[in-house]
């Protein structure tokens, strides 16, 4: 009756190796693509490099998305506007602080053996924001860019845990 839902969809900045990567498969395919026309084998290669292409152009496009179904948050990794796996998953009672990623307050959570998953754009002058998390015997740091709404919807849950 008195569930929340909210969530939050990031498109993570292609790096500038991506382009390097496309185009090396671009020109195997074109390569293939001639040795196809001349020999038997050609074939063979052309489908291997032509789908080892689509994987590779499938994996090079990938988007967050940031669930937070009452105290249950879910990150899902969407490779290629296709494929969903889940890349991690936590509850709001295990989550020590929310605060911005260069704030002095999740500094003072940072342990030396902290396990580190960042779910951000990596686009200059975002808001990212920092969420310690401890479960299982385990301190990690979650880097992300959550929206206004997402921010609300953990101070609503947890309000001591929001740094703003």
């Amino acid at each position: 009756m008195n569930d929340s839902y909210t969530e939050w969809l990031v498109k993570r900045k292609a790096p500038a190796y991506n382009i390097i990567i496309k185009a090396v498969l671009i020109f195997l395919c074109l390569i293939s693509a001639f040795l196809a026309l001349t020999t038997v084998f050609g074939i063979l290669v052309l489908t291997a490099v032509g789908a080892a292409t689509y994987f590779i152009f499938q994996n090079l496009s990938l988007e967050f998305e940031y669930l937070l179904v009452n105290d249950q948050i879910t990150i899902d990794k969407i490779m290629g506007r296709a494929r969903r796996k889940k890349a991690w998953e936590g509850e709001l009672a295990e989550v020590q602080i929310v605060a911005p990623i260069d704030s002095y307050v999740l500094k003072d959570y940072e342990k030396p053996n902290m396990k580190i998953l960042d779910f951000s754009s990596h686009i200059p002058h975002s808001k990212v924001y920092g969420m310690i998390h401890q479960g299982e015997g385990q301190t990690t740091k979650i880097i992300f860019e959550p929206s206004d709404k997402i921010l609300q919807h953990i101070r609503q849950r947890a309000p001591r845990k929001v740094v703003l």
